[in-house]
């Protein structure tokens, strides 16, 4: 069965990708010694759920017709599979030093870079109609993350 998804449901996979990263940054935190690297990313979590709450007010402010259901799906199985994906695909399925500072913001970098050819992807399955521009403002936002992330992993040790 093939599924077209409208931009309310990218929204949606974007929220819990979002909490699925701040909880990798919380459970990183708690591994690292170093005082500032715990802050920092601490930081993070606190700034993927920041995310989270922009996803939530930019998928409050989608029109009828790009929230629209796609197909016929009274038992929700197309958002159990989005759910599923964002549970699975992004911040999981990766081992990780989890007390090198260094290690920690790679994965990082490589989770959000991961993110961003997953949202490119999925932008590819939402009909112009439906949203399917809106898919840019999440790619944006985690574009910014490679920066930081990037920025910081140039000064670490």
């Amino acid at each position: 069965m093939s599924f077209d998804f409208n931009a309310d449901d990218i929204f949606e996979m974007a929220e819990q990708l979002e909490r699925n990263g701040a909880k990798f940054y919380r459970d990183a935190s708690g591994n690292v010694t170093d005082p500032q690297s715990k802050k920092f990313l601490i930081q993070l979590a606190q700034m993927e759920e920041q995310h989270e709450k922009t996803f939530q007010a930019m998928r409050a402010g989608l029109n009828e017709k790009e929230k629209a259901a796609t197909v016929f799906d009274p038992e929700h199985e197309a958002v159990l599979y989005l759910r599923a994906l964002a549970d699975t695909r992004v911040f999981f399925q990766k081992t990780i030093d989890l007390k090198s500072m260094k290690e920690i913001l790679k994965a990082a970098i490589e989770a959000e870079k991961d993110s961003i050819v997953f949202y490119l992807g999925m932008k590819e399955v939402v009909p112009e109609g439906l949203g399917k521009n809106r898919v840019d403002g999440i790619i944006k936002e985690e574009m910014g993350h490679i920066r930081l992330l990037s920025k910081v992993l140039v000064t670490e040790k």
